[in-house]
């Protein structure tokens, strides 16, 4: 496209989006720009349409273009925009159902399809069922698929036997997408077709029959075809997401039976466990799991790369046994992040005091996270011989808390052993999570230490004595906190401050008033939380004013804790939304939705200079669920201009408006 055409197309294009919908002639406008050269001005109109009023009119209009058949691109932008209206454009598309020409019926089958809406899977059954044409039924099968509902699977199960391969194939997808499991008699016949076979196995995942492993483990051994195999490891796939873990021996044995009578059967999962099918990958992890190859270890655990597919690695590598927790540790550097974190999750799960060299080499590894893996296992060996090495890490700021917990888990066999350590530790100016271990393995006992460090120890342990005191013996940690509320390192004084609003009460507010107002930021903000924690609602003139304060962080907490405290006037609020830190006006705008008040100050955050306030407003509204505030909504939509805040706005018309 030339420079005078682009520049021609944006002018036409800027023209939709600003025009006037309230204007009695947009909809002849828009139609018109269903019918430009340019895919963006189509599109533009498309949606212009659906923010029309009097959408009956509009739905008429549309389905009129779309009977214009050499109009291909007006057309399917009719249909994108039949597709925005939601429940108004059903019965109009389900009277053209019945229309004489079959492209039309076609063109309603499918919008109907992207509506999704129930009260279309009567007409689109009956399509399906006794229409005259093909095309028009595969599009019946594909839209219930989407609509859903019991009479659209029993007729998409009908539609099974007939001769139409392509009609079988649209209904046996549907069948997958609506998780609706057919019998399996109708199932069995389609496993040897090779167009149906990977839709019928998919399906065939879906039942729940004790037949269906044998029939997978058919399908994996058939040495004559590639595809029938990865269409059985789909069905694999689909049945063991769904069983329970007491059935799975059976089940992993009948599959590896089956495997090993398939020649290279080990070189073929490693393929399929590198596949780029999700699904073939999903059944592989199952595969592997049964032949239980130490082999496959590494590339198991790559699959970990796929979020949703971790659950199923973590199982399969749980399957495997002791040689495969040495074959993860030889390639643990080579593997990726994820499966690294797979690995040493499993592995955490696999070694015992055999394992201890190995783990103990593993700490001398460059890599921070793989020293963090042989910490946490080396504390599930159950080995005194661990113990030391764990030691070492104790005055590592990276690894003193993976360390710490790993020797906490051995003081269940040598307690005396971890005491000595953790008190040497300390002794030497450990990290302050070792002394939260030390009170977990030691009990009460250790108090008199804590109380000592509390006094004479470094700033951080101070700090950490203080809270560890308090979740032990409440009442000696508040006592502890009193004193410490005039330390001279404000971490020390903050520490107290959060003593007092977890374990404190109302009593206490005389101590957090004078907190409120110390000179470090970090104990200011700390009594803040505290006063809403506890429940100092005495203090509420004391945070009112602070709402008004120029530091954002300070008034953000204020706005919470007397939300918190139940306390926030509707003055309040409106010098938190006039507040310049856009952090306290959405702040401001939650509390109000929380007690009832939020629809009115939402409103009037729709046109606030931040994004995110005027996104945070468009959910508030959203949640009201009044249809009411459409318009209002809709007219923010015509003239935002971020992209965030416009999907936010986006979402709160489709809820209001029920799409």
């Amino acid at each position: 496209m030339s420079e005078e055409g682009r520049n021609a197309e944006e002018v036409r294009y800027r023209a939709l989006l600003d025009l006037d919908v309230s204007r009695p002639e947009a909809r002849e406008e828009l139609v018109t720009g269903l019918h430009d050269e340019s895919w963006r001005v189509r599109r533009a109109a498309a949606e212009g349409l659906v923010r029309l009023p009097e959408r009956g009119a509009v739905v008429e209009r549309l389905i009129a273009v779309l009977g214009e058949r050499d109009e291909t691109g007006a057309r399917n932008a009719a249909a994108e925009s039949l597709a925005g209206m939601g429940a108004s454009a059903v019965q109009p598309l389900v009277h053209l159902l019945g229309h004489a020409d079959p492209d039309l019926r076609k063109f309603a089958a499918d919008i109907l399809g992207q509506l999704a809406l129930p009260e279309a899977e009567g007409a689109l059954v009956a399509v399906l069922l006794e229409d005259g044409d093909l095309n028009v039924r595969v599009a019946a099968a594909e839209a219930l698929g989407r609509v859903g509902g019991r009479g659209a699977a029993f007729a998409l199960e009908r539609v099974l036997s007939n001769p139409e391969p392509l009609l079988r194939l649209s209904a046996l997808e549907s069948l997958a997408a609506l998780r609706h499991p057919p019998p399996l008699a109708d199932v069995v016949p389609l496993l040897n077709n090779p167009l149906l076979k990977r839709s019928a196995y998919r399906v065939l995942g879906l039942i729940e029959r004790t037949e269906v492993v044998a029939l997978v483990c058919r399908g994996l051994a058939a040495s004559e075809s590639r595809s029938t195999r990865e269409a059985a490891l789909v069905a694999l796939g689909q049945h063991s997401a769904r069983m329970a873990d007491g059935a799975r021996p059976a089940m992993y044995a009948a599959v590896g039976e089956a495997l090993r009578r398939l020649l290279g059967a080990v070189s073929w999962v490693t393929s399929a466990l590198e596949s780029g099918d999700i699904e073939v990958k999903t059944g592989a992890l199952v595969a592997a799991a049964a032949l239980r190859e130490p082999r496959l270890a590494p590339l198991v655990a790559e699959v970990a790369q796929e979020e949703r597919l971790v659950p199923e690695v973590m199982r399969t590598l749980a399957c495997f046994g002791p040689e495969t927790g040495r074959e993860l540790l030889a390639s643990m550097d080579r593997l990726s992040f994820p499966a690294r974190e797979a690995a040493g999750q499993v592995l955490v799960d696999m070694v015992d005091e055999s394992f201890v060299p190995e783990l103990v080499q593993m700490l001398d590894w460059g890599e921070v996270d793989l020293k963090g893996v042989a910490a946490r296992a080396l504390g599930r060996t159950g080995a005194l011989e661990a113990v030391e090495p764990l030691a070492g890490f104790l005055s590592n700021p990276e690894l003193a808390g993976v360390a710490a917990r790993a020797l906490v888990a051995l003081s269940a066999g040598f307690r005396a052993q971890v005491l000595q350590v953790l008190q040497t530790s300390l002794e030497q100016g450990a990290q302050p999570v070792v002394l939260n271990a030390l009170v977990r393995v030691g009990g009460t006992a250790q108090l008199p230490l804590v109380r000592r460090i509390a006094r004479e120890a470094s700033v951080p342990l101070r700090a950490t004595a203080v809270e560890v005191l308090a979740a032990v013996d409440p009442s000696g940690g508040l006592e502890l906190a009193r004193v410490a509320l005039v330390d001279e390192a404000p971490r020390v004084r903050a520490a107290a401050v959060r003593v007092l609003g977890q374990v404190g009460d109302v009593s206490l507010a005389p101590l957090l008033q004078r907190a409120l107002s110390d000179d470090a930021l970090e104990v200011r903000l700390a009594a803040l939380e505290a006063v809403g924690e506890c429940g100092a609602v005495a203090l509420a003139e004391d945070l009112e004013a602070l709402v008004r304060h120029p530091d954002g962080a300070i008034a953000f907490r204020a706005v919470r804790s007397l939300a918190r405290l139940g306390v926030l006037r509707d003055e309040v609020i409106q010098h938190a939304v006039a507040h310049e830190d856009h952090e306290v006006v959405k702040a401001a705008l939650l509390a109000g939705a929380a007690s009832g008040g939020g629809e009115a100050l939402a409103l009037g955050l729709l046109g606030h200079a931040h994004w995110d306030v005027r996104a945070a407003a468009a959910r508030v509204l959203a949640d009201s669920r009044e249809e009411r505030l459409l318009p209002p909504l809709m007219n923010a939509l015509l003239s935002e201009t971020d992209a965030l805040a416009r999907r936010a706005l986006v979402d709160a018309v489709e809820r209001l408006s029920g799409r």
